[in-house]
Protein backbone atom coordinates (compact mmCIF):
# COMPACT_ATOMS: atom_id res chain seq x y z
CA UNK A 1 0.00 0.00 0.00
CA UNK A 2 1.64 3.53 -0.62
CA UNK A 3 2.22 5.75 1.92
CA UNK A 4 0.06 8.66 2.12
CA UNK A 5 1.46 12.18 2.73
CA UNK A 6 0.70 13.94 6.11
CA UNK A 7 -1.08 16.72 4.47
CA UNK A 8 -3.61 13.95 2.25
CA UNK A 9 -4.47 12.04 5.72
CA UNK A 10 -5.28 15.80 7.21
CA UNK A 11 -7.35 16.79 4.46
CA UNK A 12 -9.05 13.36 4.29
CA UNK A 13 -9.41 13.21 7.98
CA UNK A 14 -10.81 16.72 7.56
CA UNK A 15 -13.42 16.11 5.63
CA UNK A 16 -14.30 12.69 7.30
CA UNK A 17 -15.00 14.82 10.72
CA UNK A 18 -17.45 16.61 8.57
CA UNK A 19 -19.08 13.64 7.11
CA UNK A 20 -19.66 12.11 10.95
CA UNK A 21 -20.42 15.69 12.70
CA UNK A 22 -23.04 16.50 10.07
CA UNK A 23 -25.00 13.03 10.65
CA UNK A 24 -24.56 12.26 13.72
CA UNK A 25 -23.26 15.57 15.51
CA UNK A 26 -20.47 16.60 17.86
CA UNK A 27 -20.20 13.73 20.00
CA UNK A 28 -20.71 10.81 17.05
CA UNK A 29 -17.27 12.30 15.92
CA UNK A 30 -14.94 10.54 18.31
CA UNK A 31 -11.30 9.43 17.02
CA UNK A 32 -12.51 6.09 15.47
CA UNK A 33 -15.57 7.31 14.14
CA UNK A 34 -13.37 9.87 11.50
CA UNK A 35 -10.54 7.51 11.06
CA UNK A 36 -13.18 4.42 9.75
CA UNK A 37 -15.18 7.57 7.71
CA UNK A 38 -11.98 8.13 6.60
CA UNK A 39 -11.02 4.24 5.50
CA UNK A 40 -7.89 5.18 8.24
CA UNK A 41 -6.25 3.52 10.91
CA UNK A 42 -6.03 4.68 14.29
CA UNK A 43 -2.64 5.26 14.02
CA UNK A 44 -2.95 7.59 10.63
CA UNK A 45 -4.86 10.07 12.98
CA UNK A 46 -2.07 9.96 15.25
CA UNK A 47 0.64 11.14 12.26
CA UNK A 48 -1.24 13.25 11.04
CA UNK A 49 -2.91 15.14 13.94
CA UNK A 50 -1.72 15.43 17.66
CA UNK A 51 -5.09 15.91 19.20
CA UNK A 52 -8.73 15.46 18.17
CA UNK A 53 -9.55 19.33 19.36
CA UNK A 54 -6.53 20.25 16.64
CA UNK A 55 -8.47 18.26 13.84
CA UNK A 56 -11.54 20.64 15.28
CA UNK A 57 -9.52 23.44 14.72
CA UNK A 58 -8.60 22.29 11.64
CA UNK A 59 -11.92 21.63 10.52
CA UNK A 60 -13.44 25.18 11.09
CA UNK A 61 -10.30 26.86 9.29
CA UNK A 62 -11.36 24.52 6.46
CA UNK A 63 -15.09 25.73 6.64
CA UNK A 64 -13.77 28.97 6.71
CA UNK A 65 -11.53 28.92 3.67
CA UNK A 66 -14.26 27.17 1.18
CA UNK A 67 -16.01 29.61 2.24
CA UNK A 68 -14.06 32.24 1.50
CA UNK A 69 -13.32 30.69 -1.71
CA UNK A 70 -17.18 31.47 -2.77
CA UNK A 71 -17.67 34.24 -1.25
CA UNK A 72 -14.74 35.80 -3.20
CA UNK A 73 -13.88 34.12 -6.12
CA UNK A 74 -11.62 35.49 -8.78
CA UNK A 75 -13.44 37.09 -12.03
CA UNK A 76 -16.55 38.90 -9.62
CA UNK A 77 -18.64 40.90 -12.11
CA UNK A 78 -19.28 44.16 -10.79
CA UNK A 79 -22.48 45.66 -10.46
CA UNK A 80 -23.98 48.27 -8.20
CA UNK A 81 -22.94 47.76 -4.12
CA UNK A 82 -25.90 45.47 -3.90
CA UNK A 83 -25.69 43.62 -6.48
CA UNK A 84 -22.11 42.49 -5.24
CA UNK A 85 -23.85 41.83 -1.89
CA UNK A 86 -26.50 40.26 -3.45
CA UNK A 87 -23.86 37.61 -5.71
CA UNK A 88 -21.84 36.90 -2.59
CA UNK A 89 -24.78 36.04 -0.22
CA UNK A 90 -26.27 34.02 -3.14
CA UNK A 91 -22.71 32.28 -3.94
CA UNK A 92 -23.01 31.53 -0.21
CA UNK A 93 -25.94 29.89 -0.32
CA UNK A 94 -25.01 27.60 -3.23
CA UNK A 95 -22.74 26.10 -1.17
CA UNK A 96 -25.04 25.60 1.48
CA UNK A 97 -27.47 23.93 -0.87
CA UNK A 98 -24.97 21.74 -2.18
CA UNK A 99 -23.67 20.40 1.03
CA UNK A 100 -26.18 21.26 3.82
CA UNK A 101 -24.68 18.46 6.10
CA UNK A 102 -21.68 20.34 5.83
CA UNK A 103 -23.32 24.01 7.42
CA UNK A 104 -25.10 21.42 9.86
CA UNK A 105 -21.48 20.31 11.33
CA UNK A 106 -20.16 23.83 11.32
CA UNK A 107 -23.11 24.60 13.63
CA UNK A 108 -23.12 21.93 15.76
CA UNK A 109 -19.12 22.27 15.89
CA UNK A 110 -19.90 26.27 17.12
CA UNK A 111 -22.61 25.10 19.69
CA UNK A 112 -20.83 22.05 20.99
CA UNK A 113 -17.58 24.10 21.43
CA UNK A 114 -19.09 26.81 24.03
CA UNK A 115 -20.93 24.00 25.90
CA UNK A 116 -17.40 22.91 26.65
CA UNK A 117 -15.02 24.77 28.23
CA UNK A 118 -11.62 23.23 27.12
CA UNK A 119 -13.16 24.16 23.44
CA UNK A 120 -14.63 27.27 23.92
CA UNK A 121 -11.94 28.87 21.82
CA UNK A 122 -12.94 27.27 18.74
CA UNK A 123 -16.12 28.52 18.87
CA UNK A 124 -14.46 32.44 19.44
CA UNK A 125 -12.20 31.29 16.43
CA UNK A 126 -14.77 30.32 13.86
CA UNK A 127 -16.57 33.73 14.69
CA UNK A 128 -13.80 35.90 14.47
CA UNK A 129 -12.99 33.97 10.97
CA UNK A 130 -16.12 34.31 9.80
CA UNK A 131 -15.83 38.10 11.00
CA UNK A 132 -12.50 38.53 8.94
CA UNK A 133 -14.33 37.03 6.05
CA UNK A 134 -17.12 39.39 6.06
CA UNK A 135 -14.59 42.60 6.76
CA UNK A 136 -12.76 41.28 3.57
CA UNK A 137 -15.81 41.01 1.25
CA UNK A 138 -17.58 44.17 2.21
CA UNK A 139 -14.31 46.05 1.80
CA UNK A 140 -13.61 44.05 -1.63
CA UNK A 141 -17.17 44.97 -2.90
CA UNK A 142 -16.80 48.83 -1.61
CA UNK A 143 -13.73 49.06 -3.35
CA UNK A 144 -14.61 47.96 -6.50
CA UNK A 145 -18.57 49.83 -6.59
CA UNK A 146 -16.88 53.00 -5.94
CA UNK A 147 -18.80 52.94 -2.30
CA UNK A 148 -17.66 54.01 1.44
CA UNK A 149 -19.43 52.38 4.45
CA UNK A 150 -21.00 54.78 6.57
CA UNK A 151 -20.63 52.89 9.64
CA UNK A 152 -17.52 50.93 10.57
CA UNK A 153 -16.89 48.02 8.52
CA UNK A 154 -16.28 45.81 11.36
CA UNK A 155 -19.90 46.88 12.68
CA UNK A 156 -21.42 46.32 9.56
CA UNK A 157 -19.44 42.45 8.69
CA UNK A 158 -20.92 41.55 12.30
CA UNK A 159 -24.56 42.38 11.07
CA UNK A 160 -23.80 40.25 8.00
CA UNK A 161 -22.14 37.20 9.51
CA UNK A 162 -25.69 37.61 11.73
CA UNK A 163 -28.15 37.53 8.06
CA UNK A 164 -26.01 34.17 7.15
CA UNK A 165 -26.92 32.66 10.47
CA UNK A 166 -30.33 33.18 9.89
CA UNK A 167 -30.34 32.53 6.65
CA UNK A 168 -28.56 29.02 7.17
CA UNK A 169 -30.68 27.72 10.02
CA UNK A 170 -33.95 29.39 8.58
CA UNK A 171 -33.22 27.09 5.44
CA UNK A 172 -31.78 24.14 6.79
CA UNK A 173 -35.02 23.79 8.87
CA UNK A 174 -37.16 24.16 5.68
CA UNK A 175 -35.14 24.01 2.49
CA UNK A 176 -37.44 26.67 1.29
CA UNK A 177 -35.29 27.87 -1.55
CA UNK A 178 -37.60 30.85 -2.50
CA UNK A 179 -38.15 31.96 1.15
CA UNK A 180 -34.23 31.71 1.19
CA UNK A 181 -33.72 34.27 -1.64
CA UNK A 182 -36.32 37.27 -0.70
CA UNK A 183 -34.18 37.05 2.40
CA UNK A 184 -30.96 37.48 0.32
CA UNK A 185 -32.89 39.87 -1.75
CA UNK A 186 -33.82 41.90 1.80
CA UNK A 187 -30.10 41.39 3.38
CA UNK A 188 -28.46 42.48 0.47
CA UNK A 189 -30.57 45.75 -0.01
CA UNK A 190 -30.07 46.53 3.94
CA UNK A 191 -26.47 46.14 3.90
CA UNK A 192 -26.04 48.50 0.38
CA UNK A 193 -28.49 51.16 2.46
CA UNK A 194 -25.40 50.92 4.75
CA UNK A 195 -23.13 52.56 2.42
CA UNK A 196 -22.90 55.71 -0.35
CA UNK A 197 -21.27 56.45 -3.53
CA UNK A 198 -17.82 58.35 -3.18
Amino acid sequence: MPRIPASERRVALVLAAVQVIGRGGVSAATTRAIVAEAGMSLASFHYAFTSHDELMAEVVRWVIAEERGAILPDGIEIGSLEDVARAGLQRYFDLLRADPEREQAVNELALYALRTPDMQHLARQQYEGYHALAAAALTFAAEHTGSEWTRPVDEVARLLVALTDGLTLAWLVDRDDTAAGHLIDNAAALVAGMAHTR
